[in-house]
């Protein structure tokens, strides 16, 4: 299904992430149409597929933002808090952003330097993208190992992991608010992972249950790209 998700432009792509059910919410429908992917893909930033940005990272398929961003949205509301595990171009921090406005905060952790500095760039080519790193703070990029989190800035309403974990990091699953949310791929297995939704209710009572079958790049430890 995925590959009839691609457009010839961000409107055109959106539109069909909608027209397959990949985006159900008109939230996230706004969202997504507020965030041109091309200022965070350099190829074919239309087609849904990932896409390579250096580093060895990528961003992450269209299909599969869309899928993260609405197992979320219960707790992406105005005032929400937001981490963004290997936060990479930041595109995923644009998004989530427009659903947290006004009042709410994006933190995307990210251990290799040069995405810190790409991501930063990325968002600056929108002027209100700029205002919400620069100016107004919605936004902010860290470079630090987001298997550690980022406990200064919990807790958080929702957690967004964007690389193949190998087992729950605790400290992640400690920064979630009662209630909060965590989507996070697991490694199973060689080439098996799958999406695990990490819920908290408001008594801190942690429940995991596993959904559908993806394939991302793993979470790793830093290298070094100078």
């Amino acid at each position: 299904m995925s590959w009839r998700c691609s457009g010839a432009t961000n409107h055109e792509l959106v539109s069909n992430l909608i027209r397959y059910g990949l985006i159900k919410n008109d939230r996230v429908r706004n969202a997504f149409g507020n965030v041109d992917r091309a200022h965070f893909s350099a190829v074919d930033p239309y087609e849904d597929t990932p896409q390579r940005i250096g580093y060895d990272a990528t961003i992450s398929a269209p299909h599969m933002h869309a899928n993260a961003t609405e197992a979320l949205l219960e707790y992406l509301q105005p005032g929400s808090k937001v981490l963004d595990v290997g936060s990479g171009s930041g595109y995923l921090c644009a998004v989530f952003a427009h659903l947290v406005t006004p009042g709410g905060q994006v933190i995307g952790v990210e251990h290799i330097p040069q995405l810190c500095k790409l991501s930063e760039m990325n968002l600056r080519k929108s002027p209100l993208h700029a205002k919400m790193l620069d100016e107004d703070g919605t936004i902010k990029i860290l470079k630090s190992d987001g298997r550690l989190g980022y406990p200064e800035g919990g807790p958080y309403d929702a957690i967004h992991v964007g690389a193949a974990a190998y087992g729950f990091p605790q400290p992640l699953i400690d920064q979630l608010k009662a209630p909060g949310r965590m989507f996070i791929p697991m490694e199973e297995s060689p080439q098996i992972q799958y999406i695990w939704q990490v819920d908290k209710d408001k008594d801190g009572k942690v429940t995991k249950v596993r959904m559908n079958g993806v394939m991302y790049v793993p979470l790793t430890d830093a290298k070094d790209f100078s």
